[in-house]
């Protein structure tokens, strides 16, 4: 049985990674993590249909969503894109001192039902409620894994503790923890923060331990081109590739920007020569 599962997990992952190993993946769990504020900049992207089509027609590996959005455009994610269905989360609503603690919004017979490729959780290591999110964690990677399914980790740092000891969530000795923990517990791939230089990112994908590391996006930079160079460095540090929402959806034409990506991760492209041959400078 354990050989038919692992064949199950690794041709899921094969819709999300590109024969070089590597994988860009939009983001679209922001409406529910930030509100729908993050849509200001280019409105019509709150519709999840109109963008989920954009980024689909300009050729992302993947798209990661909550199970309410893949219901309302799940059809938008054609068969040669992976779906990855996130099953944990928290509004920017509840409390301060609650903020640190990711809930359970949907199990893994839901995303199985959505036709998702892969499930994700969000462990926020080194938070007081840590203890929480390593079970719900552990419970999720205990099923889908015995039905053939990957699970993916988004392995976030935080807490007071790490502040007060390390100074920020990013210093690369919390970023490369984060990424151990996640190997640990089961994850087979890992999204997490850029830690500032190759150098130290590199030591992120190594404590992962072969578990493919991916860069969490973060807020847009106004500049393409410096958002791009991050994602080349990732690259060359030996990550796996990119999960980006605010970077594409907060773009008025978010498509020269995500084949500006593909450049980058796939073809090991420059930035400023990626930027250049998709109009972005």
């Amino acid at each position: 049985m354990d050989a038919l599962q692992s064949v199950g997990i690794r041709r899921r992952l094969k819709r999300f990674f590109r024969r070089d190993g590597r994988a860009l993946i939009f983001a679209m769990d922001h409406g529910f993590e930030h509100g729908p504020t993050d849509f200001e900049p280019v409105w019509e992207h709150v519709n999840p249909r109109v963008i989920i089509r954009k980024v689909v027609r300009a050729g992302i590996d993947g798209v990661m969503m909550l199970p309410g959005i893949a219901r309302i455009a799940g059809d938008e994610v054609k068969p040669n894109v992976g779906l990855m269905i996130k099953l944990t989360s928290k509004t920017n609503l509840r409390p301060k001192d609650e903020q640190l603690m990711q809930s359970q919004l949907a199990f893994v017979d839901d995303a199985i039902k959505l036709g998702a490729d892969a499930i994700a959780a969000t462990v926020y290591w080194g938070s007081p409620q840590e203890d929480a999110m390593m079970r719900q964690f552990a419970e999720i990677v205990s099923y889908a894994h015995d039905l053939g399914f990957p699970v993916v980790q988004f392995a976030y740092p935080r807490g007071p503790y790490i502040n007060e000891k390390y100074g920020k969530k990013e210093d690369y000795r919390v970023v490369m923890y984060g990424a151990r923990a996640a190997a640990e517990s089961g994850a087979d791939m890992i999204k997490t923060y850029w830690t500032g230089s190759r150098e130290t990112f590199a030591k992120v994908v190594d404590a992962a331990a072969g578990v493919p590391v991916l860069l969490s996006g973060g807020a847009k930079t106004e500049n393409p081109v410096d958002f791009l160079k991050v994602v080349w460095e990732v690259i060359e540090a030996g990550g796996a590739g990119a999960v980006v929402g605010r970077n594409i959806f907060q773009r008025e034409n978010p498509e020269p920007m995500i084949k500006a990506l593909i450049r980058v991760v796939h073809r090991n492209e420059d930035p400023e020569e990626a930027a250049k041959a998709e109009g972005l400078i």
